[in-house]
């Protein structure tokens, strides 16, 4: 019995709000956008140290890296999302029209959706009743289109998360690039960036409930094969105009 009690009162304290999944996408984003940045001004810093030795050309060059792919994600995310709420804004006010102009069938309708997932005719029209007294417009986004009117996608809350979550990643190859002594840059920030890839890797394979060693030997791979690469296209950049 003591058991059970346990079970059920820990049971109760689990998070079931509906955002639940929406805050996790948030992070899961957070988590791609930092190793973008890691991955991108990587691969111009270490592009350009294998061109020239020359410390503040490097910092130039991560900080306009930086600057630039920053708004860039800002940017896209900002149209992407924008026109997401904007086709969601379309939907719900089709919606609510629909529900003016025919409730009886938009409430058949809801019934019908629930009789699909398993319950009773007699269940199905009972709970699509007494949802739709209750709030019919929240009832039929949530069962028909999977919005909730209430908690609709913010342009600038994903354009600052984005704009923030790549500008930290790439401050890491940036700053493992340009304080240590040139003869040990590439090799610190080939190291750093490693290990924020490491990290990146298993945080996002974790939020994704993924084998969190495939993710992070590719996301790792990934992102050493591209510095290897712009180290060697800056090298060969160098020596042809020395």
């Amino acid at each position: 019995m003591t058991e059970t009690r346990d079970a059920t009162s820990q049971h109760s304290h689990e998070p079931h709000h509906e955002s639940l999944g929406s805050k996790l996408n948030w992070l899961r984003a957070g988590v791609l956008g930092a190793n973008d940045g890691i991955v991108s001004v990587a691969g111009i810093v270490v592009g350009v140290a294998g061109a020239t030795a020359d410390r503040t050309s490097v910092l130039m060059a991560g900080i306009a890296g930086l600057v630039a792919g920053a708004l860039s994600m800002a940017g896209g995310e900002y149209v992407s999302v924008s026109t997401q709420r904007d086709t969601e804004k379309a939907m719900l006010k089709l919606e609510k029209y629909e529900l003016k102009t025919m409730p009886e069938a938009e409430e058949a309708e809801l019934a019908e959706i629930y009789q699909e997932k398993g319950l009773s005719a007699e269940l199905a029209a009972k709970v699509a009743r007494e949802l739709t007294e209750k709030d019919a417009l929240a009832a039929h986004a949530d069962a028909e289109l999977g919005i909730d009117p209430d908690d609709l996608t913010s342009p600038w809350q994903a354009a600052w998360a984005s704009f923030v979550s790549f500008s930290i990643g790439a401050l890491l190859p940036l700053l493992a690039i340009v304080l240590p002594p040139v003869s040990w840059r590439v090799w610190a920030c080939g190291g750093g960036v490693v290990i924020g890839l490491f990290i990146t890797g298993y945080v996002s394979a974790r939020l994704g409930n993924a084998r969190a060693r495939r993710a992070v030997l590719r996301n790792v791979g990934v992102g050493v094969l591209t510095m290897l690469i712009t180290y060697w296209v800056g090298a060969l950049f160098g020596v042809a105009t020395s």
